[in-house]
Parts: structure tokens; sequence; C-alpha cells
């Protein structure tokens, strides 16, 4: 019992420390609406209705969700605002439908829609089709880029006023990057088990405030929503500079650093993602794509990895009942508390999520899931099986 009272007790101090750090506080401070649009008065609001706004769409498949997210995203009430949407070689109609939605909704002078070609080798599917957005943009403009570039997946439903506000954060704050965590679906068993969770291994991972901090070194972003000054991203490279990075939005926001631009990471539960998990397995895929290659595909951070989610949450809900039995009552209730604190701070994710509180208390069986997937991506890497997403098979920096 010894070196599981060892563990319970170790696990009990760092979730109280974690806890006490206001860093990795859940960032309910950081909603993109958290101010009116016109806070900055009529000058910053004049200045605003000014700037040119350009939404890079990269779509591969997405004909099933383009009904119900393109109209909402032309219908922008901001008014310098275009679509560019990027068929990935889709083979269910992307293209067709998205115009369609268009001519349908009044707003074909909105749409433009790019054919994209092969990505060359080097390339991942997702940035190269953004590549393609931007040479569409150019030709459009006489070679320019516009002031302000928003890059958004297909599955983001967003509210009329998502440009505008996205434009007000970036001027209130001077901000040359603004990102949104959407709000993910979580509408069945699995999702409500694994999405609040998610979030919050990002949230401790790449606090949104260190991430907003333009002294930290934290550099993050959340893909499916991301408003970019077209300035700030050719000084970064434009996307050539990470083409062959899977975790594309956490390599922007990097190379956004290193151009010296200002970044800013925040909440919006009105930006919504409707793309849907019915099952586990599609979860699972979502998760290991990434996960070893977050890792840096390293043993020895795999190993760190596994024995933190084992030590720090798989077992201590297992330890109680146990140090009870064993009359070690300070060890119960150390592990009691290293089961309690972490489910405490899950349960702000699960109300962003709108999943019932009670998903909290499994956040143990939801970590094991989690260092299954792990472990299940690591595996996939040392037998040449490079990560799979939307039905392509790709290496770093490689798109078959």
């Amino acid at each position: 019992m010894g070196t599981l009272a060892t563990i319970a007790f170790i696990a009990f101090a760092s979730w109280l420390a974690l806890l006490l750090d206001r860093r990795r506080a859940w960032p309910g401070d950081h909603l993109l609406t958290g101010a009116s649009p016109s806070s900055g008065g009529p000058a910053v609001e004049s200045q605003q209705l000014d700037s040119e706004v350009a939404a890079i769409v990269p779509a591969r498949d997405e004909a099933a969700l383009l009904p119900q997210t393109l109209p909402a995203l032309l219908a922008q009430d901001h008014p310098r605002f275009r679509v560019f949407l990027v068929d990935d070689r889709s083979t269910d109609g992307t293209a067709d439908v998205a115009r369609d939605l268009a001519a349908r909704a009044g707003r074909a002078d909105r749409l433009t829609v790019v054919e994209a070609r092969p990505a060359p080798a080097g390339w991942t599917g997702k940035l190269h089709a953004l590549e393609e957005g931007l040479a569409a943009l150019r030709r459009t403009a006489g070679g320019r880029l516009p002031e302000w570039i928003l890059l958004t997946d297909a599955d983001i439903l967003h509210p009329a006023d998502s440009a505008r506000s996205l434009l007000e954060r970036a001027r209130r704050g001077g901000h040359d990057l603004v990102s949104v965590m959407a709000r993910l679906h979580a509408g069945n068993f699995w999702e409500r088990l694994l999405v609040p969770p998610f979030v919050f291994f990002f949230q401790l991972l790449y606090p949104f405030r260190r991430a907003s901090d333009p002294s930290s070194r934290v550099a993050a972003a959340a893909g499916g929503c991301i408003l970019i000054r077209g300035s700030t991203l050719e000084a970064a490279g434009c996307f050539g500079s990470i083409a062959g990075e899977i975790i594309d939005d956490l390599a922007l926001a990097r190379a956004v650093r290193g151009a010296g631009g200002s970044r800013w990471l925040g909440l919006d539960p009105r930006i919504i993602s409707l793309r849907a998990y019915t099952g586990l397995g599609g979860l699972w895929g979502m998760v290991s794509r990434t996960a070893f290659v977050q890792l840096d595909r390293r043993l020895d951070l795999l190993a760190a990895t596994a024995a933190a989610l084992l030590c720090l949450l798989v077992l201590p809900p297992l330890l109680v009942v146990p140090a009870l039995l064993a009359g070690r009552t300070a060890a119960a209730a150390a592990a009691l508390g290293a089961w309690l604190i972490p489910a405490a701070m899950l349960l702000p994710s699960t109300r962003y999520h709108r999943v019932p509180s009670r998903y909290a208390l499994a956040l143990p069986a939801a970590s094991l899931l989690y260092l299954l997937m792990t472990l299940s991506s690591a595996w996939d890497h040392y037998r040449g099986r490079g990560p799979l997403w939307r039905g392509r098979r790709f290496e770093a920096g490689l798109d078959p």
C-alpha cells in the first residue's frame, strides 16, 4: 500500500497546484463576445467596416454539412466579406453543392469555388488547400492579400456577426491573429465522455491566457476559426513555411509568434462545430491522428505521458476503497481529492459543451481511453502507418 499511497499523495498535490494556478484556470474571461462590437467608438467601428475580410474554407467531401454552415458564413453582416471555398478533390459533389447554396441564398457574388490541385510532395492536404485558396485570393486582387483572412473549417457554424466580432477583438487588442475554440459537438455518450476532456487537456497544455500573452512563449490556435492579418501571414511565410505539419493550427501560431505577431485565443459558444462522431471509432481516429505527433514521436515523452495519465487521473478513484480497507484514511482522502479536484476543474468544459455535469466524474475513464489512443497512435507510427484523416493516410510532410 505504501507505493499506492505515495501515488495518491503525489496526485493530490499535483492537482491542488494546478487548481491554484490561475493561468490554467478555465478561460471564462476569454470570450470573443465579451465586449460590444461598438465599444471602440465610431472611429474604430468605421475602420472595421472598411476592413476587407476573405474567408478560406478547405472542404473535402463536405456536401452533407455545407447546407448548414455555408449559408451562415455567406450571410456575415460585415460588408466587405468574401468566401473562397477550396474543393479538395471531393467525391461527393461538394463544389456543386456550394455553388447551388450560394445561388439559392442570393449570395453568389460572395462565393468563389476553387478546385484544388493534388498536393505536391511535402504538403499535408489541408495546408495545400489553404495555399490554393491564397493563390485564388491573389488572382482576384492583383497579387495582393486582403487585410484580413478568416481560416475556417467547413463544419463550423458561424453566427451572423462572427467576422465583425473577430475584427473587433483584433482591433481592440492590437492582435495579428485571433482564434476561437469552437464549441464541439457533444450529443451522444462517447462525445459527452470525451469531448469536454479534450478541450480541458488542451487548455492545460496551452493555457489560453498564456497563449494570448505577448511575453509568453506559448503559441496556440484552434484551427476551426482563425482570423489572421494578411501581412502577418506573409511575414510568417504563408502556408509553405509549415507545409508538412500535421498539427497545422499550432504550427501556424508558432510561425506568427516567430514573425513577431500578437495572438489571442479564446472561446465563443455561438461558434459551433457540427462535426458529429457517432461512435468511439471516429473520436479514436481524431485523437490518434495527432497524439504521437504532439509528443514529437518521442518514446520518452510517451512514457512520461502514460505515467502522468495513469498516476494523476486513472488510478486515484481506484485507490480510495483499498486505502480505507487498509486503514490509511489520509491516503484515501488524498486519492478522493485527486479524483474530485480535476472533476471540478472539468465542470466548466462540460457546461460549455452542454454536457451533464455527472460526466465530469468519469474523467478517469476518459483519461484511460486517451492513453490508449495515444499508445495506438505510437503503434501505428512504428508499424509505418501514418495518420489517417478524411480518407487519406500520410506521414509528416507527405500527402498521398
